[in-house]
């Protein structure tokens, strides 16, 4: 069989660091083991426009991996084209690179490695809440410049301790992240999500469900995004709901760019309804040089790697694997890993079909 895997460059970087398997690279890891099994194995970054290695090897590729960190998006165009595919694999969590309501027409199977980043972006949330609280970027900057205002950096500066953080989704993520949270003595864990916490879970963390979303919003000092994206998330955070959060609160999202409206939290952070934002997702991915929320005010933006630590790496390249050896022998898949098979959702996170993003 062709596989065919979606990676990003990893250059001097993976020469030095054996173990950055999401790489071109590295490769997952995988070549000896699928050559010696008389599969073909093609690896690239190049993804973008008709003339790619992605378009050029996909019609007659079997597998497709990719990851979340460099996505390859598998449009319904795409796998038109793709008349032999058969299983994609998402190297990571987040599937919503494909097109999935087209792969159910195609039947194709779709699988990630469930749990394989969880802890690795919990950590990563619960990182960029302190940054921002505490005003770290810009101090930091100023003994990068020589300078010493001690002022200037306090007077954006605040405790976690006593503040409201809320968590849209306590799915995987989103409930490490209340577990991470709760020795900080916050004042209140709240969280939004379609069905609650079981009721020792939620009395584990001290969290407290809010029903309606907007009412979260109103309450939270601290506000963090760990929801899949679907049809009902895609530019969630627009801005008639930025204008629901409570003045001056900070925003988190390392879920999906996608659920936050580009344009309206660069205003909604330019007029102070959002005090700071940060996260590693973008749309597209990687993001454009211009991308707004590179330069924009009060930003603890990064590339999108939280969930690729070289930890998580060595999780999610081994669970890749163990997804092609089921594959290869025709046994069941691991069910929490498969999001669509033989023309239906198999995951609850992707009930509601994820729409194509162009």
């Amino acid at each position: 069989m062709k596989v065919l895997a979606i990676l990003y460059q990893g250059r001097e970087h993976a020469k030095e660091e054996p173990r950055l398997l999401g790489t071109v690279e590295n490769e997952l890891g995988l070549r000896q083991w699928l050559e010696s099994q008389g599969h073909e194995f093609v690896v690239t970054h190049d993804k973008e426009g008709d003339n790619s290695e992605f378009d050029k090897q996909l019609p007659d590729t079997d597998i497709l991996i990719t990851t979340p960190f460099h996505p390859g998006y598998l449009t319904a165009e795409r796998i038109a084209k793709a008349k032999k595919l058969k299983l994609c694999v998402t190297a990571g969590v987040g599937s919503d690179h494909i097109d999935l309501p087209s792969a159910n027409k195609a039947k194709l199977t779709v699988a990630e490695v469930t749990g394989s980043n969880v802890v690795s972006v919990a950590e990563h949330v619960v990182m960029d809440i302190l940054v921002l609280l505490r005003n770290f970027i810009p101090a930091h900057e100023q003994v990068v410049r020589g300078d010493w205002d001690v002022a200037e950096a306090a007077k954006r500066a605040y405790d976690l301790e006593g503040k409201v953080i809320g968590t849209v989704g306590a799915g995987r993520i989103g409930y490490r992240v209340l577990q991470r949270l709760k020795p900080f003595d916050c004042k209140e864990l709240l969280y939004y999500d379609y069905q609650p916490l079981p009721e020792a879970a939620a009395k584990e963390v001290g969290a407290r469900r809010v029903e309606k979303l907007e009412d979260m919003l109103s309450q939270c000092d601290v506000v963090t995004i760990n929801c899949p994206l679907h049809e009902k998330t895609l530019g969630l955070f627009n801005k008639e709901l930025l204008s629901h959060m409570k003045k001056g609160a900070i925003l988190v999202n390392t879920a999906r760019g996608a659920i936050v409206d580009r344009d309206a939290l660069v205003d909604a952070v330019n007029s102070g309804q959002v005090s700071a934002y940060a996260g590693d997702v973008w749309y597209p991915q990687p993001a454009p040089r211009d991308h707004p929320w590179r330069t924009m005010p009060y930003n603890g933006m990064t590339p999108h790697y939280s969930g690729t630590t070289l930890d998580a790496q060595a999780r999610y390249a081994a669970g890749t694997k163990d997804i092609l050896e089921r594959f290869f022998k025709g046994e069941p898949q691991i069910p929490e890993n498969l999001i669509v098979q033989n023309g239906e959702f198999a995951s609850k996170a992707y009930v509601q079909p994820t729409k194509a993003l162009s």
